[in-house]
C-alpha cells in the first residue's frame, strides 16, 4: 500500500471513529435520561433590552425600532465577547478607583468611566492601528493640544492620571459647545468638527438621531451597553469572586527632575526591576529618560508586599455587585 493511500485510510478511520463516538454519546444521553452533550445542542440567551437607559443624567428611551436594535446589538456583543468583557471587568477593579475621583474633581459625570472602558478595555498600554494610545486612546496631536507630552522618550497618553485629566478638559469643552453629554461622548469618537457639521446639515440636535458612519453610530450605544453589564455582571453570565479581580497595587512615588541615563540600573537602585518600572510607568518609552529642562516627573515604584496573590491577602471589589460571595 502506498504511503498516500495509507494516510488517507487512516484519516477516514479517525473520522469514522469520531462520528461513532458522538453518536454513542448522544444515544447514551437519551437512554439514560441525561441532557444532550454540548456538541450536539447548545443554547444562547438574548439579553433583555430595558425600556430606557440614561447617560450622565440624559434619558434615552429605547422604544423606537432603530434605538432598540442599535442598543440590543451592542448589549449582545458585549455579553458574547466573553474574554474582552471579562478582562474589562477585571481591570476595572484596578483602574476605576484611579479614574473616577479625577472625573469627579473635574466636574465630569461618573458615566464617562464607561467611555474609557470601550476605548481601551481599561488597558493602559492599549494602542490602535490608527495611532491612538492609552486608556483614553488619544491621538498624538489631540494629546499635545490638551497638555500631554508625547515624544520618543515620554508619552503621557500612557499615564492614566494625566490622560484622564486631559480627557476631562476635552469633555468640558465639548459639553460647553453642545450642552449635551451624549453629544460630547459622540464627539470623543468623531471629533467636534464632524458632529457640529452633521448637526447643522441634518437639522438634528441629538447625536442619536444623526446619520453617521457606523463606528460613531455604534459608539454611544457601546458605552450604554458596557454600563449596563458592569452594573450587574452576574445577570449576564460574568460570575466572579473578589480574588479573580485585578487588585489595586500600592506604589511609592519618586519625584525626578534630572536625566536618567539607564532606567534598568535606576530601577535596581530603587529595589525593583526594569520590567516592574515599565509596568507601573508605561509612559516611559525608551531605556533612558532625558530631562535637560529639569522638568519634574513622578515615577511609581510598586510596594513589594502588595504585588502577590496569596491565600491570606484581603481581596477587594471596588463595587460589591461585581462579585458573588
Amino acid at each position: 500500500m502506498s504511503r498516500h493511500r495509507f494516510i488517507k485510510n487512516l484519516l477516514s478511520s479517525c473520522v469514522a471513529v469520531g462520528i461513532l463516538a458522538v453518536a454513542a454519546s448522544f444515544l447514551s444521553a437519551h437512554t439514560s435520561g441525561e441532557k444532550e452533550p454540548a456538541l450536539v445542542s447548545s443554547r444562547f440567551s438574548i439579553p433583555d433590552v430595558p425600556s430606557e437607559v440614561s447617560f450622565a443624567g440624559e434619558r434615552v428611551v429605547l422604544d423606537r425600532y432603530d434605538l432598540y436594535e442599535r442598543y440590543e446589538r451592542e448589549l449582545t456583543a458585549t455579553c458574547y465577547m466573553h474574554s474582552t468583557t471579562l478582562l474589562t471587568l477585571k481591570r476595572a477593579n484596578r483602574y476605576m478607583p484611579i479614574i473616577e475621583p479625577i472625573l469627579k474633581k473635574n466636574g465630569i459625570p461618573a458615566d464617562f468611566i464607561y467611555l474609557a472602558a470601550i476605548e481601551s478595555h481599561f488597558n493602559p498600554r492599549a494602542y490602535s492601528a490608527a495611532g491612538a494610545a492609552g486608556i483614553w486612546q488619544f491621538m498624538p496631536k489631540t494629546a499635545r493640544q490638551y497638555g500631554l507630552e508625547v515624544n520618543d522618550y515620554i508619552d503621557e497618553r500612557y499615564n492614566v492620571e494625566k490622560a484622564t485629566i486631559a480627557a476631562c478638559k476635552y469633555l468640558k469643552n465639548a459639553y460647553a459647545k453642545y450642552g449635551s453629554w451624549l453629544n460630547a461622548a459622540a464627539s470623543y469618537n468623531a471629533g467636534m468638527g464632524r458632529i457640529t457639521t452633521e448637526i447643522d446639515k441634518q437639522g438634528e440636535d441629538c447625536t442619536l438621531d444623526l446619520f453617521l458612519n457606523e463606528e460613531t453610530s455604534r459608539y454611544v450605544f457601546r458605552i450604554l451597553a458596557i454600563k449596563q453589564v458592569l452594573a450587574a455582571p452576574a445577570d449576564y453570565g460574568f460570575v466572579l469572586r473578589a480574588n479573580q479581580l485585578y487588585q489595586p497595587i500600592k506604589t511609592r512615588a519618586i519625584e525626578v527632575d534630572t536625566t536618567i541615563e539607564n532606567l534598568a540600573e535606576w530601577a535596581q537602585q530603587q529595589g525593583t526591576t526594569y520590567f516592574q518600572l515599565k509596568e507601573f510607568n508605561p509612559w516611559l518609552r525608551a531605556r533612558s529618560m532625558p530631562d535637560k529642562s529639569r522638568k519634574k516627573y513622578v515615577l511609581q515604584i510598586p510596594v513589594e508586599q502588595d504585588m502577590y496573590y496569596t491565600p491570606d491577602r484581603k481581596y477587594k471589589s471596588y463595587r460589591k455587585e461585581w462579585v458573588v460571595k
